[in-house]
């Protein structure tokens, strides 16, 4: 059965690298790696910051639409690693998606300290990167204040990419990242 792997965690948090390995190194026959972020880009007019309140109607649109997209390509047979800020509280469209396709989802946050995840942030460099501390740290006290369970949930503060990805492997693999029955 394909699947769905949301990894997610606040701005700094490795989601995009990690994700972008973990659909590299799959065995199976077909993966893909989707950035969340990608979508706010197709906005061209009444863009809202995502991290701000008067966002949340742009915000469950575009979790809708990425679960529908990633549902259909997951029961495709597409290994889909998507990153993103997927916090438990968007969580129902991707539960909904998974139900309706027959596709398993897997929930995975990546949340090193919030020091480490301040560092990384503003230390990125490629184009778009969201390198604000205050937003980082806005989004890190989110994932903090809505706590995944604790299975779910990974410190990477002093993990490299490889690491993180093995890590993930191995969860998965045990199972310890799977939300519910489909």
């Amino acid at each position: 059965m394909s699947r769905i792997v949301i990894v997610t965690g606040p701005p700094g948090a490795g989601k995009s690298s990690v994700s972008r390995r973990l659909s590299q190194l799959v065995a199976a026959p077909r993966a893909m790696h989707m950035h969340t972020d990608d979508i706010y880009a197709y906005i061209q007019k009444g863009f809202v910051p995502p991290w701000m309140p008067e966002a949340r109607e742009q915000n469950v649109t575009l979790q809708n639409a990425l679960a529908a997209s990633a549902g259909i390509c997951a029961r495709d047979g597409y290994e889909v690693f998507l990153d993103g800020i997927v916090g438990l509280w968007f969580i129902e469209p991707w539960t909904a998606a998974a139900r309706e396709h027959g596709v398993d989802l897997h929930y995975v946050v990546l949340l090193p300290s919030e020091a480490e995840t301040v560092a990384r942030a503003t230390a990125r460099k490629h184009p778009g990167a969201m390198t604000d501390a205050a937003v980082s740290r806005h989004m890190w006290k989110a994932f903090r204040d809505y706590p995944a369970p604790a299975n779910h949930v990974l410190d990477t503060s002093h993990h490299s990419v490889p690491d993180t990805a093995a890590a993930v492997f191995e969860g998965l693999s045990a199972g310890k990242f799977r939300l519910g029955p489909t």
